[in-house]
């Protein structure tokens, strides 16, 4: 799946879309099947000072031998977000959708693993949320993790 994903990054490179890059922090196996969590960093890409870690299930060789559906891992996901220097935002969308900060694929086509951010301006707050995106269905697993805006630490706003 590590492959797909560096291949999936050059593809979109290739036709300028550059997503916020996601950096594995670590890594390890959960079950004698070789199943594994893995946690990543992403640094929001338009609010400087922010990082999300976000930690997902990867299928192993012998669950997809057994299983099938080779090209595909779970939905499954958590998220925490944290002030990890000042924060500085620049233009962000401040409407109540927000807007994608991180996607990267689950599955060859259908699924997709993406954060979205949203700005709480009655209390001054970041939103990121995470969840799974599906062509034919959507899906309610879903994390959300929160950062608080001090007016003395931010700028940009």
């Amino acid at each position: 799946m590590r492959r797909f994903r560096a291949l999936a990054a050059l593809l979109a490179l290739g036709c300028g879309i550059v997503p916020a890059a996601a950096e594995e922090v670590g890594s390890f196996t959960n079950d004698w099947t070789g199943n594994g969590i893995v946690v990543e960093a992403i640094a929001d890409p338009k609010v400087d000072g922010v990082t999300c870690h976000i930690s997902h299930f990867e299928r192993g060789f012998i669950d997809k031998l057994t299983k099938g559906n080779w090209f595909e891992d779970p939905s499954n996901a958590s998220i925490a977000c944290r002030q990890t220097g000042p924060i500085t935002i620049r233009d962000i969308d401040r409407s109540k959708s927000g807007e994608e900060v991180f996607s990267q694929r689950l599955s060859l086509v259908f699924k997709s693993l993406a954060v979205r951010r949203i700005y709480d301006k009655a209390n001054n707050t970041l939103i990121y949320v995470v969840y799974s995106r599906q062509v034919t269905e959507g899906s309610a697993k879903m994390g959300i993790s929160t950062v608080a805006l001090y007016n003395q630490q931010v700028s940009g706003l």
